[in-house]
Formats: C-alpha cells, sequence, structure tokens
C-alpha cells in the first residue's frame, strides 16, 4: 500500500483563496472608538480585494446590511467580499480561526482550545467559530480535527517546510506544567512540522497575548526572517529586541545556514490616555502578489515598507492605517486568517 500523504502547514506566501475577518460592532471590545476602526476595516477590504475574496463573519443581519452599505459606498469590489452569519465575542481572527493544513487534496482544519489569551478575557462564542463556520459549509474539501489544547495563531510561524518559530514566554503561559520539550513534540507532532525554533525574548508593551511571534518575527521565505527591531537605546524595548535579534542571528535554517534576516525600524512611542501600545510592523499580511502592512502615522512607515519590499521581491507593498487598531492590542496580523487556495467552498 502505498504511504499515506502527510498533511503540511502552507506558509502564508502560498496560494490563498480568500482572506477571513470578522466585523466590528457595537457589541465588542471596539464599541468606544467604532468609527475610528471600521475605516480602518474599510481600507482592509479595500485593499484584500485588490488581490483575492475576502470573507466577512457579521454578526447578525443588522451588521451585514450595515458593513454592505460601508463598503458598496467606498468603491470596493463586492463580488469579492462574502458575508457569512456567525456568533463571535471579538474580532481577532488570527487566533479564532483555522489553522489549515494540506491533506492530499483537501484539507485538515486544526481547531485548538481559544481561551481568551490565557483566561485574560470571555471567548466562549470565540472557541465555536472554526466548528460553526465549519457546520456552515463554509470549508470545502476539509476535515475539522478538534484539538484540546490552548494554542492561538499568532503564537506560530510556518515557513512551509517543516519548521515552526514561536516563543517560550506565550506557550509557557498557556501551559506552565508543560516542559519545552514536550511542547515542542506536541506543537510538531499535530502541524506535522519537523522541528520548532523557540524564541526566549522580545516583547511588546501593550501586548497582551504574552508575546505572539506574529508581532515580533516572521518567516518570508524558507531562508529569510523579518523581525521588529529598536535603535533606540532609550527605550524600555531595546535591551529584550536587541536579544531577539542576537537569538535570530544564531538560529540556523534546516541545511544549516544562517537565515538571511530584515530589521523593521522602530516607530516612536504611541502612548494612549497614559496607555503605550503596541505597534509593531511585523504584523504584516501576506495576500496574493501583495504584503499589507500596519501603517501609524509614523515617519517609520516608509521605511519598514521599503524593508517589507527587500524581504518580499515581486510583491507590491500596500500601507493600510492601523493606529486604531493598537488601541485593543493587535494589529493588522492579528485580525485576519488567511484560507489557502482550494478551501474556501
Amino acid at each position: 500500500m502505498p504511504d499515506p500523504i502527510k498533511p503540511r502547514f502552507p506558509a502564508e506566501w502560498e496560494p490563498q483563496s480568500a482572506i477571513l475577518i470578522a466585523w466590528p460592532h457595537a457589541g465588542t471590545d471596539w464599541a468606544e472608538r467604532l468609527g475610528e476602526v471600521e475605516e480602518t476595516y474599510i481600507a482592509l477590504v479595500a485593499a484584500i480585494t485588490r488581490f483575492q475574496p475576502v470573507v466577512v463573519c457579521v454578526a447578525d443581519e443588522d451588521v451585514e446590511s450595515y458593513a454592505r452599505a460601508r463598503l458598496s459606498s467606498n468603491r470596493i469590489d463586492m463580488a469579492r467580499v462574502r458575508f457569512v452569519e456567525v456568533p463571535y465575542d471579538d474580532t481577532w481572527l488570527r487566533d479564532t480561526g483555522p489553522i489549515s493544513l494540506r491533506e492530499g487534496n483537501g484539507f485538515r482544519l486544526l481547531d485548538f482550545r481559544f481561551t481568551g489569551w490565557g483566561g485574560k478575557f470571555g471567548a466562549s462564542r470565540d472557541d465555536l467559530l472554526v466548528e460553526r463556520l465549519h457546520g456552515m459549509g463554509v470549508f470545502s474539501n476539509s476535515v475539522r480535527q478538534p484539538i484540546d489544547f490552548a494554542l492561538e495563531g499568532g503564537a506560530i510561524e510556518t515557513d512551509g517546510a517543516g519548521t515552526l518559530l514561536t516563543t517560550w514566554q506565550c506557550l509557557h503561559q498557556r501551559h506552565p506544567d508543560a516542559d519545552r520539550d514536550r511542547l515542542g513534540a506536541q506543537l510538531a507532532g499535530w502541524l506535522h512540522q519537523d522541528r520548532v525554533l523557540w524564541l526566549d525574548h522580545g516583547y511588546l508593551e501593550g501586548d497582551d497575548t504574552d508575546a505572539h511571534v506574529d508581532t515580533l518575527a516572521r518567516f518570508a521565505a524558507p531562508d529569510a526572517i523579518v523581525f521588529q527591531a529598536c535603535d533606540d537605546p532609550a527605550d524600555s524595548h531595546h535591551a529584550p529586541l536587541r536579544a531577539m535579534a542576537a537569538e535570530l542571528a544564531a538560529l540556523r535554517t534546516a541545511d544549516g545556514t544562517p537565515y538571511r534576516l530584515f530589521p523593521l525600524p522602530w516607530p516612536r512611542p504611541v502612548i494612549d490616555q497614559g496607555r503605550r501600545l503596541a505597534a509593531s510592523y511585523a504584523n504584516f499580511l501576506i495576500v496574493n502578489g501583495a504584503v499589507l502592512m500596519p501603517a501609524y502615522g509614523d515617519a517609520a512607515d516608509a521605511d519598514a515598507a521599503a524593508v517589507l519590499g527587500e524581504a518580499f521581491p515581486g510583491r507590491e507593498v500596500v500601507q493600510v492605517p492601523c493606529r486604531p487598531l493598537i488601541w485593543q492590542n493587535g494589529s493588522l496580523h492579528c485580525l485576519t486568517m488567511q484560507l489557502p487556495e482550494g478551501l474556501l467552498a
């Protein structure tokens, strides 16, 4: 008998069928600044639909009607927008959406437990999101694999070739009784990875995810990593991000060579009502033919776009205004989950 086809965790830069998001509304944590956040969502959907479809989760018919009207009035290609009515607590779909593995001609959707980032927030509806979307037939040719283990999509990065990148701080916080060897073996088994690379350093003030890797360091290719740097010695982030940069420089690819490293510039501190917000350029989103980059109205935005252009040659870099998002401790990548080519029904 032939060997069964091993599932594979595709890299974000591989062909996609759509991006999955959830529309903010007055029943979410965005209520206090809903108007500002809606403008970011409109810009995000406009950027995505230039390159591929977007699936927009909406809480009910009224939210769908409102979102449809807002998007239509901004000259967005509505033929590339699909609405799905489903309950949700919050809109951070990177952490509540499906982690999709290719398996032969179909897909295996890993449905990990979502605990509101370690019990910080209520998440009962978000924890059911993948099950509900799968049951509604949103995904084609797929099986859902529920896994009773807390893991968020923003906590992991893959190069599509068997290497996973993650942070010890986040995984240890979620699973304090498990050691690194055990956690690494579990991740490698469920995600079908050959090896797990751990980062021990790096954090952002205002980040309540316990150092998700997608705010710190991202694969740009199997031999390249883009990461958030800090060149201001007076900033509280300077020492930990410098230590993280040294860790990245010491990592090796699967064939033993150093990674090509692309440091991102450091934006000026964003202070909101006395609170430092987590503004990271590493929280970009890769779509078909482009990289969507969070912009913060900072002089460093243009420099960050230039770095991403070097790291992703041949892709257009599109800036999306994301300053309103960091008020709720996340940014562009955190809002979105890519669906690999062929997964959208």
